[in-house]
């Protein structure tokens, strides 16, 4: 697969200094979130810099549990093509949540990552109960001779652009709009791991996928897929289940089996990326292990006919 070399990822002491850095979450990579880091890149007082937290501050201060659109590795990919040089993942815990505004400012921004550019979102907040904003980031960082550029929020026809539009396109099945949303294919990654063989028996072999359990992942069901085995550059036709297996096991955890169209490759433990490009159904049961082949079946045939449309349109955008 095509992916750019991964920046490095720092913890802020190791970070390389003196920085101009953007400062948020980022999940998602959006427009907007781009303006806010292209806001840093072309600045020569320092090294073009992403800040962000890990894990989610909500996680910490409600027990929250916050799945990740881009997981670290993921988002360390797609920054180095922005002209970002190093990722730096601040530890989340309660002792920086504890910290004032001010002392966030002094001890991370100034004194160990020597800040001498910050941009952030309109809408950034930070310090002990978020008392902190971005105009509070302004006035106090300037006092110290640090410019702080504020980004306003982007907006489109549908409203600011945000990750909760996106993890809401994802949560309902939308691929298209999640793609628009991110200016990207959304796509996963897992390792493939030994399965129960029940989708060999009835003629239609999977690979298992174990994904990281903190990446957010879209709507159970059915989806057309492309595949990319081992980082290869070009991708294979596939069809993907994500959920349990109610015909099997109704009691089964979710999970992730994939299916190569016209295909016969041995993937045992190969490492998968999975791009789901539309859901073709949702999770149903059928009555015995026969119906449930011929409905495999019938989702390959159409997943095939949505690959080839998709592919299509990739090649001439114009017919589209």
């Amino acid at each position: 697969m095509c992916t750019a070399t991964p920046i490095p990822i720092y913890s802020p002491c190791r970070a390389k200094t003196p920085t101009a850095l953007a400062l948020g979450s980022f999940d998602g990579l959006h427009a907007g979130h781009q303006r806010v880091i292209n806001a840093v890149t072309k600045d020569i007082r320092g090294i073009p810099t992403v800040v962000s937290f890990w894990p989610h501050p909500r996680e910490v201060l409600n027990g929250e549990p916050r799945l990740r659109i881009d997981l670290p590795s993921e988002k360390a990919s797609l920054l180095g093509p922005l002209g970002v040089k190093q990722l730096i993942m601040i530890p989340f815990d309660l002792a920086l949540a504890k910290l004032s505004a001010q002392d966030f400012i002094e001890k991370m921004l100034i004194k160990t990552l020597n800040a001498k550019l910050i941009a952030v979102g309109n809408n950034f907040r930070f310090g002990n109960k978020r008392e902190g904003s971005a105009q509070t980031l302004k006035q106090i960082a300037s006092s110290s001779g640090i410019e702080v550029k504020i980004i306003p929020i982007l907006k489109d026809e549908s409203g600011r652009m945000s990750s909760s539009r996106i993890r809401s396109a994802l949560m309902s099945g939308d691929l298209d709009a999640a793609k628009k949303l991110m200016g990207r294919p959304y796509r996963f990654s897992g390792e493939v791991v030994r399965g129960r063989g029940i989708g060999k028996s009835i003629g239609w072999p999977t690979a298992n996928l174990e994904v990281d359990g903190r990446k957010f992942l879209p709507a159970l069901g059915v989806y057309a897929a492309r595949i990319w085995i081992n980082n290869d550059v070009l991708p294979l036709p596939a069809v993907m289940n994500l959920g349990p297996q109610p015909t099997v096991d109704p009691n089964s955890p979710s999970a992730v089996e994939v299916h190569l169209l016209d295909q016969q490759i041995d993937l045992k433990a190969c490492e998968l990326t999975v791009e789901p490009v539309n859901r073709i159904r949702g999770q149903q049961k059928f009555e015995n292990l026969k119906n449930l082949s011929l409905q495999i079946g019938r989702d390959a045939h159409e997943a095939k006919i949505i690959l080839d449309k998709d592919n299509h349109q990739q090649t001439h955008p114009a017919d589209g």
